[in-house]
Formats: structure tokens, sequence, C-alpha cells
């Protein structure tokens, strides 16, 4: 208690402590020793330590109570205090390894010099005798699904006795426990050494301190791409707790994993035989693997440009190639989840809740530019092309949910192109991006080798005249045209080779 006539006060600390003084200065006047404080509401003493401490209550703060007579302390409080050193730190610096951050962990920005961890969305199959995909797993089903996710270490450092009456509680928003799930490293080389802490089904969890044990590590792995409602950063937090007082660290480390869309796999049919050779034969010279997709698997359905599309999910310290699934389910319907999905191979796809789909939600619609700059903006990745129908009211477009999902990604910013006005509707239709030196449809690009749809025009000087014109304005930039009849397998079906790879 406060002396009877004290009027100020003093304080200072013990080696290791740090005291500050804050005051109104619309109320206090700063006294001229700067040591004697009154003792008014307007003046606060704020302590900090500098290191964890090595016992229990080894650090103090004293504080002396003056009268009127300056020199003679009327009474003294003593004030014990044992520091302890509670840090979550995740790969801020986006260096592939977690580093102690003395930055805001409450931030994340994009862009090489951007700042902040990112998330890995864990879309793949590692486990060989797994089923679903893995985020779905609330256990670990192989050691190698741990590259999938992002470390995250817990610092806590300071005597054993202040863990005994305390309590170490990593916490989880209600609003983020859907998308994302935390396993706890509690070392060995097991499965059973890895444990889901926090996810949809647990919003907190005490931490299991082992004595003069200073870190703890944890792996954190994404469990649904940024969205509509979803901007795609989540935050965990730490609290340092006892039955009364609760002294909580919030690093709020903000993961974020968009979902960049690139662009070969045929499939195979009996009057795809020709086709099928020739476009073995295109991949041979541009030195590129071709995956067949055989009749079984595609049960007669040869468009498979129109079931999926390819693109990838990259953090520091790991990268993998995701499959796209479209709302499309015609035969292929199974094919990217049965046979694409696997280890180190995502996969994801956005379903059509109550309208039918329409013959504009085949990814046959969806395509990327190359790297382009607009109006000063760079879009490194390229942008998403879209088909749609020409503006006004009831015009056709692609799915609201899949439109969503894609703008949500950020880094490719779809542009819808009118494209309702061909037969089918597709903006493959019209368009495709072949590479040139200098930087500056309906066929399928390796490389440098454009296999492009044998057009079958007019023979003169026993040449046909089209391929000619087409070879005079590709092959100058370097690249080459090879003609593949596609003229049964697609062309009469109201396809191209770039509706069947």
């Amino acid at each position: 208690d406060v002396p009877k006539g004290a009027e100020t006060f003093r304080v200072s600390g013990s080696s290791g402590v740090e005291v500050f003084t804050v005051y109104n200065t619309a109320q206090v006047t700063e006294p001229i020793d700067k040591a004697h404080w009154p003792l008014d509401a307007g003046v606060d003493v704020i302590i900090s330590v500098d290191a964890a401490s090595k016992a229990l209550n080894d650090l103090k703060v004293n504080v002396s109570y003056f009268g009127q007579q300056k020199d003679s302390a009327l009474g003294h409080s003593v004030l014990y205090l044992t520091g302890a050193d509670i840090s979550l730190d995740v790969d801020t610096g986006r260096t592939g390894k977690v580093k102690r951050s003395q930055g805001d962990k409450k931030t994340w920005r994009w862009g090489p010099e951007g700042y902040g961890a990112v998330l890995l969305v864990n879309c793949d199959r590692d486990g060989l005798r797994s089923r679903g995909i893995d985020l779905a797993n609330t256990q670990l089903t192989s050691l190698d699904d741990l590259q999938d996710m992002a470390p995250m270490v817990l610092s806590c450092d300071g005597p054993d006795e202040l863990f005994d009456s305390h309590k170490l509680v990593l916490n989880v928003p209600l609003s983020d426990s859907r998308r994302v799930g935390v396993f706890c490293a509690r070392g060995g080389n097991s499965l059973s050494d890895y444990k889901q802490v926090l996810g949809p089904w647990h919003l907190s969890y005490e931490v299991e301190r082992h004595p003069g044990e200073r870190k703890i590590s944890f792996y954190v792995e994404g469990l649904t791409f940024p969205d509509a409602h979803f901007l795609g950063l989540v935050s965990l937090s730490v609290s340092l707790v006892d039955t009364k007082v609760c002294q909580g660290h919030s690093h709020r480390s903000l993961f974020r994993s968009p979902l960049p869309v690139f662009r070969s796999v045929v499939d195979s049919h009996g009057s795809n035989e020709k086709f099928l050779k020739d476009m073995s034969d295109l991949a041979s010279k541009a030195n590129c693997k071709l995956i067949v997709c055989p009749w079984i698997e595609n049960r007669n359905d040869r468009w498979i440009q129109d079931e999926m599309e390819f693109g990838y999910i990259e953090a520091p310290h790991k990268s993998f190639p995701v499959v796209f699934d479209s709302p499309r389910n015609r035969r292929l319907k199974y094919f990217p989840y049965k046979s694409i999905l696997g280890p180190d191979f995502g996969y994801v796809t956005r379903e059509i809740p109550f309208a039918g789909v329409s013959g504009l939600d085949s990814f046959g619609n969806l395509d990327v530019s190359p790297p382009v700059t607009v109006e000063g903006k760079e879009y490194p990745l390229g942008r998403i092309l879209i088909g749609s129908s020409f503006p006004k009211s009831g015009g056709q477009q692609m799915a609201k949910v899949v439109r969503d999902f894609l703008k949500a990604q950020q880094v490719q910013a779809p542009v819808e192109l009118y494209s309702d006005w061909l037969y089918v509707g597709h903006v493959d239709e019209f368009l495709s991006f072949v590479p040139t030196s200098d930087q500056k449809v309906n066929m399928v690009v390796l490389g440098k080798y454009l296999g492009i749809p044998k057009p079958f025009g007019p023979i003169i000087n026993g040449s046909c005249c089209l391929e000619e014109k087409v070879r005079s304005l590709l092959e100058p930039l370097g690249l080459y045209c090879i003609f593949i009849d596609d003229y049964l397998s697609y062309h009469k079906l109201l396809g191209e080779i770039h509706c069947g790879t």
C-alpha cells in the first residue's frame, strides 16, 4: 500500500530490467531530477526485461514513496519478476528456413520484396495407401507430407518452475480453424511422433513442454485455397496463461498460397490412333514427355482439355503442380482425381452448387497469357483469359464459383474475352500464344515446336498454300511448324488439337 502522506515516487529495476515512465504532458510536468514522479493517474510505469530468467523471481523492481521531504522515503515496495522468452516464429523472410523475427508478425506483403510466410495447401496425396487428399487426414500418412507443410517454431525459454504454474496455449481463430491444420513434432521419425493439434476440430492446444525445453517445432498445412469469401490469410497465436491472468503473445503468422495457372496429356481412342502417333512424334522432337490417357480411363471422352487445367503452388521450401478439375464432369470426370493426384501433384476443383453446367464452364475456355504489363502493373505470371458472351443482360458466362476462385488467387487477374460468337464459344478457338525471341489456336505449343491442325488447303506447286503461309509467318520467329492431321479425330467433331491435349 502507498504510505500516508506520500506525494511522489521513484522506481528502479535490477540488472536486466528496463523501466520506462509514460505520462500525459497536459496533466503532468516532468520532474527536474527525472526521478521523483507525482502519484498521479496521468503517470504510467512500463517494465520490460531483455532476457529470460535463470531462476524464479530473480528480477525485481523497487518503488520508493516520498512526502514533501525528497531525501527520506516514507516506504518501499518490491515487485519480483520472472522473465520468459515466448515467441512464435515462421519463415517471414521467405528464405526457406525459420528465423527469429523481430519484425511485425501481423503483416503480409506480396512480391519479391514481400514479407510474411507462405503456406502451401496440402492438396496432394503422399501416402501410398491413402485414398484421399492429404489435407483431409487428421493423422500423418507419410513423412514426406511434412515437406508440403510450413515449419513453425515456438520459443519458450524460462525457469522450469514458471511452466509448472503456467501453461502455453496455442490458438487459432474460429474463422481460420477450417482453413489451417497444425501438427506438433515431438522428435523421432515415426508417424506417431507427429500429432495434429489445431484444425477444424481443435481451436486451442495446451503445449506439452518438457523440462529444459526451449524450442518446440510445428508444421502448418493449408486446407483451402483463397476464394470469394477467403483472402487467403490465416493467423496463429500463443499465450502464457495462469489461473487468473492471461499474458499472451499474439504473433500472427500470416500465410498465403495462391494457385497460378500454367500450361501435355492426350487420350487414346480407336479413331485417335493417327493423331496419337503424330502427337508422339511432336513430343519426341520437343523432348517432352507425353502422357496417354487410355480408353479405360477416358471412356470415349476425347476432350481432355475441357476437363482440366494445370497450375502450381510454391513456397520458399517447396513447390509442386496442381491439377484444376473443371465442373464439366463428363466421362473424364474421375481421371484427374484418380490418375493425376499423387505424391507432389495436387488436386483442386470447384463444383457448381445449383445451376447446371454450361459449355463455357469447360476449361478449353480457360487460358493464360504470357507475362504482360498493363498500365504500369506487372503480371509476371501472365493473366487468366476466360471466354464469355458479349456484355448484355442474360449473357452467358463461365460459372461464378469458378470465376471467383480464379480472381481470389490475385496473381493473374482474369480478363473476359468475347468468344460467344464462335460455334463452341471457347477462348481457345481463336487464340494461342507462341514464344518469340523478342518476347513479343487451336495448336499445342511445346517449346519452339508448334503442333498445328493440318488445314488441307489448295495445293500450289506441290505444297499446301495455307501451310506455306503459316510457315512464312511463324518460322522467321525461330519456331518449327508441324502440321498434324486431326480432321477425323477432332475437326469433324467441332474441335482441334488443343481440345485433345
